[in-house]
């Protein structure tokens, strides 16, 4: 495929963003907002105590901050441009997924990618804002910064392959709203962007770890603030691979199924 219409495909959703000023200011208003409001909310938390659950108030607010501008790689609405399964379903236009030459598994992994590349961009801004302010700390090292950013990257194809799962049961279920907001609640919190995990009971945290959600932002953002050393990083993102590979695996027979499932008449 030309590399050329590789970057078409995925920029379709976030050249659509660029297009629509009043989107991009009311990300930025918002994401300041969130922002601000987790410092002040985590700053006030320790403003009696040095350390609680093992971190110190500096090591917790990075955390925060790192969660929510983390929540900004997927933030794209495709609704609005009406090209999710859901809407392809409704209006019957699935069909044209499966009769391109471009296979629908690998559209909707460039969409995606075009997506989290656009997030990514929000991300880095913030981030170097954050820093220059002083909100979050740095790596502790150049080690520690390599092994987060490899596990980050890992952790949102975790994500990738779940809203996948989650986008294929459409074509069984027809709509998926339910599911979504259940993902969306289950995904915030297991993978601790409402608070990170270890202030959880210690069963909440076993329950958690049989599921993919903390493989997707817990465990990195566990590793920059040194809740997770980088000696014990290495077989988290062993277990990231794992949920990558099984995953990947499931979706991909689904599309299979989904496939046969599609019908085109008249022509």
């Amino acid at each position: 495929m030309p590399l050329s219409r590789v970057w078409r495909t995925a920029w379709i959703t976030p050249r659509g963003e660029l297009l629509a000023p009043p989107r991009m200011t009311a990300t930025a208003a918002r994401l300041v907002v969130q922002v601000c409001l987790v410092v002040y909310l985590w700053r006030g938390l320790y403003a009696q105590t040095e350390t609680n659950a093992g971190l110190d108030k500096t090591q917790a607010v990075s955390y925060a901050v790192l969660a929510v501008l983390a929540s900004r790689i997927r933030g794209l609405d495709r609704r609005a441009g009406r090209d999710t399964i859901v809407e392809h379903l409704h209006f019957g236009t699935i069909v044209y997924w499966f009769l391109r030459p471009l296979p629908p598994h690998r559209y909707y992994a460039l969409r995606a990618l075009g997506d989290q590349l656009y997030g990514f961009i929000w991300v880095l801004a913030g981030y170097a804002l954050c820093l220059v302010s002083g909100v979050v700390t740095t790596p502790a090292s150049i080690e520690v910064a390599a092994v987060f950013v490899v596990s980050l990257l890992l952790g949102q194809l975790v994500l990738h392959y779940v809203m996948l799962l989650v986008d294929l049961l459409c074509f069984w279920t027809l709509r998926n709203d339910a599911a979504v907001l259940i993902l969306v609640f289950a995904q915030n919190l297991l993978s601790g962007v409402y608070a990170p995990l270890w202030f959880f009971p210690d069963w909440f945290i076993t329950l958690s770890a049989f599921m993919p959600f903390q493989a997707t932002l817990s465990v990195p953002l566990s590793i920059y603030v040194g809740r997770i050393p980088v000696s014990d990083s290495y077989a988290q993102m062993g277990i990231q691979v794992t949920w990558i590979v099984a995953l990947a695996a499931l979706t991909r027979w689904l599309w299979y199924r989904a496939g046969q499932r599609v019908v085109a008449q008249g022509g």
